[in-house]
């Protein structure tokens, strides 16, 4: 990947996997549960087909990776762009794995969380999307979530503004 030596295009990898998770969580809280509600709301509302509006997000946020793989590959940019935007798809990839294959089923799997780590992210993320409205919500992370039992409590604290009912008509966030 360019001129740089391996160590430090990895460190700067990783550095951005990592980083992309505080860009997710800012981009969720600030801009998918605000202007681009538009597009974000249809994922806190039940799917009628494969795709939702929400999946154009996927396409957005792949725009800075080419751009930087395109930049650092062919157009002569530092080489650690390449690095940046081999970290942004590789969050991408883990966002997807995670996000829409373990937690929302859109692609048929076996697998069944058993660390305490993929049952509480799990667990968290479900809990964000007790919420049909853009307001209100917890958990905007998607790879770090706070413990299950805090967010229940804020949505309590909250008074479930938003909070869809569960199937027996109850009115409570479990």
């Amino acid at each position: 990947m360019g001129c740089m030596s391996p160590l430090p295009g990895f460190a700067l990898f990783l550095v951005t996997v990592i980083g992309m998770e505080g860009f997710a969580y800012v981009a969720h809280r600030w801009m998918m549960h605000g202007f681009g509600w538009f597009l974000h709301e249809s994922h806190h509302r039940p799917r009628t087909g494969n795709w939702e509006l929400n999946d154009l997000y996927a396409a957005i946020f792949a725009v800075p990776s080419i751009t930087l793989i395109l930049g650092g590959v062919q157009l002569g940019w530092w080489a650690g762009y390449t690095w940046i935007g081999v970290g942004i798809a590789a969050y991408g990839a883990i966002y997807f794995g995670f996000h829409d294959v373990i937690v929302h089923r859109r692609v048929a799997t076996r697998y069944l969380p058993r660390s305490p780590y993929m049952k509480r992210i799990i667990q968290a993320h479900r809990l964000h999307h007790v919420v049909e409205t853009r307001e209100g919500n917890v958990s905007f992370g998607f790879l770090w979530a706070p413990k299950p039992e805090a967010l229940k409590a804020e949505l309590k604290r909250r008074g479930h503004a938003g909070v869809r009912a569960p199937a027996g008509g109850e009115t409570t966030a479990r």
